[in-house]
């Protein structure tokens, strides 16, 4: 076992989570270009995805993110929520 390893958590020792996506030949992609549908919600964002924009689904919808610089090395999934916050509503028959 290497020392270093020990050290880090699990999910940096075996490195990001590269998954393939169609991404467009040009980068970044031209105006007007239809958003990358994905369900990978746990694909890491790479600096080349900068200026892309993806459509990421939260379960049940499509969700649209543009990617910025402060983004990179995150998750997609991180910045599309799943859950929709609960309020609580009296109802107007009382």
């Amino acid at each position: 076992m290497f020392p270093t390893r020990a050290l880090l958590g699990r999910s940096v020792w075996k490195g990001p989570n590269i998954v393939p996506l169609p991404l467009p030949r040009k980068l970044p992609a031209p105006p007007g270009t239809p958003p990358i549908r994905t369900q990978k919600r746990a694909a890491t964002i790479l600096p080349n995805f900068v200026g892309l924009k993806f459509s990421i689904h939260n379960g049940k919808t499509y969700h649209d993110v543009l990617i910025t610089e402060e983004m990179v090395g995150r998750k997609l999934g991180e910045f599309v929520p799943t859950r929709k916050r609960f309020t609580y509503k009296m109802s107007k028959n009382k």
